[in-house]
């Protein structure tokens, strides 16, 4: 659960800092402490539904987008969810992936 937390907090954060807003910005346009927002943004509480409907409303983005955080995950984590996802893709698009990733790395 914790990393849960942590992850929800880290892409809150970086959708504020993409947009160029600070904590205390973002906690004046929500009415709440910008100690509230240091908190959920480190980890150490969720915010709670009505709060993460506010948040998403002032940074103009879906609730659903701050679920987005596999880019957070560590290397291993990463590695295990692509060689799952691979070993599930048809053989032309394993192909496809395969060129890609060899012209990138």
């Amino acid at each position: 659960m914790s990393n849960t937390k942590r992850y929800l907090g880290l892409r809150i954060q970086e959708i504020r800092r993409q947009q160029g807003i600070k904590q205390a910005e973002l906690a004046e346009l929500i009415g709440v402490e910008s100690n509230h927002i240091s908190k959920i943004e480190c980890g150490r509480c969720f915010p709670s539904f009505e709060l993460l409907d506010k948040i998403a409303e002032k940074l103009n983005k879906p609730v659903s987008s701050f679920l987005e955080t596999e880019h957070f995950y560590n290397r291993n984590e990463v590695i295990k969810t692509i060689v799952s996802s691979l070993k599930h893709t048809s053989d032309e698009k394993f192909r496809t992936i395969y060129k890609l990733i060899k012209d990138i790395v």
